[in-house]
Protein backbone atom coordinates (compact mmCIF):
# COMPACT_ATOMS: atom_id res chain seq x y z
CA UNK A 1 0.00 0.00 0.00
CA UNK A 2 3.04 2.28 -0.33
CA UNK A 3 0.97 4.25 -2.85
CA UNK A 4 -1.45 5.92 -0.49
CA UNK A 5 -0.17 8.78 0.91
CA UNK A 6 -1.06 9.76 4.47
CA UNK A 7 -2.24 13.70 4.08
CA UNK A 8 -2.75 13.27 7.70
CA UNK A 9 -2.81 11.64 10.87
CA UNK A 10 -3.02 12.66 14.66
CA UNK A 11 -4.44 11.02 18.02
CA UNK A 12 -6.08 13.16 20.13
CA UNK A 13 -6.10 12.33 24.03
CA UNK A 14 -8.78 13.96 25.92
CA UNK A 15 -11.28 15.03 24.32
CA UNK A 16 -12.83 18.58 25.08
CA UNK A 17 -16.68 18.09 26.06
CA UNK A 18 -17.97 20.79 23.38
CA UNK A 19 -15.60 18.84 20.50
CA UNK A 20 -17.07 15.72 21.68
CA UNK A 21 -20.87 17.27 21.30
CA UNK A 22 -20.32 18.29 18.20
CA UNK A 23 -18.74 15.16 16.97
CA UNK A 24 -21.60 13.61 18.52
CA UNK A 25 -23.87 15.40 16.81
CA UNK A 26 -22.48 15.26 13.17
CA UNK A 27 -21.08 11.81 12.93
CA UNK A 28 -22.12 8.79 11.24
CA UNK A 29 -21.07 5.97 13.78
CA UNK A 30 -19.89 5.25 17.29
CA UNK A 31 -20.36 8.73 19.26
CA UNK A 32 -17.39 10.31 20.94
CA UNK A 33 -17.77 11.16 24.24
CA UNK A 34 -15.75 13.78 26.38
CA UNK A 35 -12.53 12.24 27.87
CA UNK A 36 -12.06 9.29 24.55
CA UNK A 37 -8.96 9.09 22.71
CA UNK A 38 -9.66 9.78 18.92
CA UNK A 39 -7.91 8.72 15.64
CA UNK A 40 -8.08 11.13 12.74
CA UNK A 41 -6.81 10.85 9.39
CA UNK A 42 -6.64 11.70 5.97
CA UNK A 43 -5.36 9.54 2.73
CA UNK A 44 -5.33 9.91 -0.83
CA UNK A 45 -6.24 8.29 -3.28
CA UNK A 46 -9.57 8.06 -0.92
CA UNK A 47 -10.71 4.46 -1.51
CA UNK A 48 -7.57 3.41 0.32
CA UNK A 49 -9.06 4.52 4.13
CA UNK A 50 -11.03 0.99 3.36
CA UNK A 51 -8.87 -1.59 3.79
CA UNK A 52 -6.63 0.27 6.57
CA UNK A 53 -10.34 1.21 8.76
CA UNK A 54 -10.70 -2.93 8.51
CA UNK A 55 -7.30 -3.47 9.65
CA UNK A 56 -7.50 -1.38 12.56
CA UNK A 57 -10.77 -2.42 13.70
CA UNK A 58 -9.69 -5.91 13.52
CA UNK A 59 -6.02 -4.69 15.29
CA UNK A 60 -7.75 -2.93 18.16
CA UNK A 61 -10.83 -2.83 20.25
CA UNK A 62 -11.58 0.89 18.76
CA UNK A 63 -14.75 1.52 17.37
CA UNK A 64 -15.75 3.70 13.64
CA UNK A 65 -17.17 6.69 14.13
CA UNK A 66 -17.03 8.09 10.56
CA UNK A 67 -15.18 7.12 7.27
CA UNK A 68 -16.06 8.66 4.07
CA UNK A 69 -14.03 9.50 0.56
CA UNK A 70 -14.44 12.86 -1.19
CA UNK A 71 -13.60 13.87 -4.32
CA UNK A 72 -10.19 13.30 -3.11
CA UNK A 73 -9.62 12.27 -0.11
CA UNK A 74 -10.21 9.51 2.00
CA UNK A 75 -11.46 10.68 5.60
CA UNK A 76 -11.76 8.48 8.97
CA UNK A 77 -12.25 9.05 13.07
CA UNK A 78 -11.72 5.84 15.10
CA UNK A 79 -12.56 6.45 19.30
CA UNK A 80 -11.80 4.47 22.22
CA UNK A 81 -11.64 5.27 26.09
CA UNK A 82 -8.77 4.03 25.82
CA UNK A 83 -5.69 5.64 25.01
CA UNK A 84 -3.41 2.26 24.57
CA UNK A 85 -6.20 0.83 21.86
CA UNK A 86 -6.20 3.71 19.72
CA UNK A 87 -2.64 3.42 19.94
CA UNK A 88 -2.78 -0.24 18.74
CA UNK A 89 -4.79 0.98 15.80
CA UNK A 90 -2.87 3.72 14.52
CA UNK A 91 0.35 1.27 14.84
CA UNK A 92 -1.53 -1.19 12.11
CA UNK A 93 -2.10 1.41 10.32
CA UNK A 94 1.77 2.65 9.86
CA UNK A 95 2.35 -1.28 9.62
CA UNK A 96 -0.07 -1.97 6.58
CA UNK A 97 1.58 1.10 5.24
CA UNK A 98 5.16 0.32 6.14
CA UNK A 99 5.16 3.75 7.63
CA UNK A 100 5.45 6.04 10.62
CA UNK A 101 4.23 9.41 11.80
CA UNK A 102 6.86 11.36 10.37
CA UNK A 103 5.54 10.25 6.47
CA UNK A 104 2.18 12.33 7.59
CA UNK A 105 2.34 15.84 5.39
CA UNK A 106 2.46 18.62 8.14
CA UNK A 107 -0.04 21.03 8.24
CA UNK A 108 -0.17 24.58 7.21
CA UNK A 109 -2.03 27.52 8.51
CA UNK A 110 -3.62 29.07 5.28
CA UNK A 111 -5.52 31.96 7.43
CA UNK A 112 -6.96 33.15 10.34
CA UNK A 113 -9.46 35.64 11.40
CA UNK A 114 -11.30 37.42 14.06
CA UNK A 115 -14.65 39.43 13.82
CA UNK A 116 -15.36 41.44 16.57
CA UNK A 117 -19.16 42.59 17.51
CA UNK A 118 -20.47 40.06 14.93
CA UNK A 119 -23.57 42.10 12.92
CA UNK A 120 -26.82 40.30 13.31
CA UNK A 121 -27.35 39.52 9.15
CA UNK A 122 -24.43 37.80 9.27
CA UNK A 123 -24.90 36.10 12.58
CA UNK A 124 -27.97 34.94 10.74
CA UNK A 125 -26.36 33.92 7.33
CA UNK A 126 -23.59 31.53 9.69
CA UNK A 127 -26.41 30.16 11.32
CA UNK A 128 -28.28 29.20 8.41
CA UNK A 129 -25.11 26.30 7.60
CA UNK A 130 -23.89 26.11 11.12
CA UNK A 131 -24.14 22.40 12.72
CA UNK A 132 -22.96 23.92 16.33
CA UNK A 133 -23.32 26.60 18.21
CA UNK A 134 -25.54 29.50 17.49
CA UNK A 135 -24.14 32.29 17.07
CA UNK A 136 -25.30 35.39 18.54
CA UNK A 137 -25.19 39.13 17.24
CA UNK A 138 -22.49 40.72 19.14
CA UNK A 139 -20.00 38.23 20.04
CA UNK A 140 -16.41 37.85 18.66
CA UNK A 141 -15.77 35.72 15.80
CA UNK A 142 -12.73 33.51 15.19
CA UNK A 143 -11.98 31.39 11.87
CA UNK A 144 -9.07 29.22 11.20
CA UNK A 145 -7.97 27.68 8.03
CA UNK A 146 -5.20 24.88 7.18
CA UNK A 147 -4.43 22.58 4.76
CA UNK A 148 -4.43 19.42 4.67
CA UNK A 149 -7.97 19.81 5.91
CA UNK A 150 -7.75 16.80 8.61
CA UNK A 151 -5.56 18.86 10.43
CA UNK A 152 -8.23 21.26 11.84
CA UNK A 153 -9.88 18.60 14.65
CA UNK A 154 -6.53 19.14 16.56
CA UNK A 155 -7.05 22.50 16.61
CA UNK A 156 -10.95 22.70 17.76
CA UNK A 157 -10.00 20.57 20.74
CA UNK A 158 -6.65 22.32 21.50
CA UNK A 159 -9.06 25.68 21.24
CA UNK A 160 -12.01 24.46 23.45
CA UNK A 161 -8.75 23.62 25.96
CA UNK A 162 -7.44 27.04 26.30
CA UNK A 163 -10.35 28.95 26.30
CA UNK A 164 -14.14 30.00 27.20
CA UNK A 165 -15.57 29.10 23.99
CA UNK A 166 -18.18 27.64 21.71
CA UNK A 167 -17.84 25.57 18.39
CA UNK A 168 -19.64 26.76 15.67
CA UNK A 169 -19.00 24.76 13.18
CA UNK A 170 -15.61 22.17 12.50
CA UNK A 171 -15.09 21.65 8.54
CA UNK A 172 -12.35 18.72 8.49
CA UNK A 173 -13.31 17.29 5.10
CA UNK A 174 -11.75 18.71 1.12
CA UNK A 175 -8.78 20.26 0.34
CA UNK A 176 -8.88 22.88 3.26
CA UNK A 177 -9.94 22.32 7.09
CA UNK A 178 -11.43 25.74 8.34
CA UNK A 179 -12.75 25.89 12.31
CA UNK A 180 -15.55 28.55 13.21
CA UNK A 181 -15.83 29.88 17.12
CA UNK A 182 -17.66 32.27 18.80
CA UNK A 183 -17.31 33.74 22.27
CA UNK A 184 -15.83 36.77 23.96
CA UNK A 185 -13.39 38.99 22.19
CA UNK A 186 -10.15 37.88 24.90
CA UNK A 187 -11.28 34.64 24.64
CA UNK A 188 -11.84 33.91 21.27
CA UNK A 189 -8.27 35.50 20.34
CA UNK A 190 -6.61 33.44 23.15
CA UNK A 191 -8.37 30.35 21.29
CA UNK A 192 -6.71 30.66 18.07
CA UNK A 193 -3.52 31.77 19.10
CA UNK A 194 -3.58 27.57 21.03
CA UNK A 195 -5.11 26.73 17.87
CA UNK A 196 -2.60 27.87 15.48
CA UNK A 197 0.21 26.66 17.53
CA UNK A 198 -1.29 23.70 18.06
CA UNK A 199 -1.62 22.93 13.91
CA UNK A 200 1.70 24.52 13.92
CA UNK A 201 3.58 22.13 16.39
CA UNK A 202 2.80 18.96 14.00
CA UNK A 203 5.88 17.23 12.47
CA UNK A 204 5.60 15.46 8.65
CA UNK A 205 6.39 16.03 5.48
CA UNK A 206 6.46 19.48 3.69
CA UNK A 207 3.58 18.74 0.99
Amino acid sequence: MSEITIRALMQIDNLQPKFAAYNGATVQGSVPLSGDTVLIGEFAPGNGVFSLIDRALKASSVEATTQMVEREFGFFILRSPSNAEVSAARDSMLAELGASMTDRLKPAISSTQIITSVEPYQAQLLNKWRKGALIVPGQTLGIVECAPAAYISIAANEAEKAAEIDIVEVRAVGRFGRLFISGSENSVKTAVEAATRAIEAVDGQDG
